[in-house]
């Protein structure tokens, strides 16, 4: 069982162990380094890396365009960090996301 990490809601898609563990232990101001999987194509696929320093973690909860019941609702995680060029962004975690401390 995992802790729970303040800012993250229960989400639609489990996160990985690992992603949940650094987000439990990160602070503002620390380096991350995010890894996504982009599907390129039918079967290609492709690492997506940024590094940045953390500023927060939140949840957006996403819908449908038209009414339907509560369990249609998407949590998905956010978290949200200053690039190195001094843009803010942010990036929606999946659950093949990796979220590393950089020391």
């Amino acid at each position: 069982m995992t802790t729970p990490v303040p800012g993250l809601v229960p989400t639609t898609r489990p996160l990985l162990a690992e992603t949940v563990e650094a987000l439990a232990k990160v602070k503002p101001g620390d380096r991350l380094r995010i890894t996504q999987i982009v599907r390129i194509c039918k079967d290609s696929y492709w690492p997506a890396t940024v590094t940045g320093t953390f500023r927060a973690l939140r949840s957006l909860a996403t819908g449908l365009a038209t009414q339907r019941v509560p369990e249609d609702d998407i949590i998905v995680p956010t978290v949200h960090f200053l690039k190195d060029n001094g843009e803010l962004s942010s990036v929606a975690l999946d659950e093949q996301t990796r979220v590393e401390i950089i020391p």
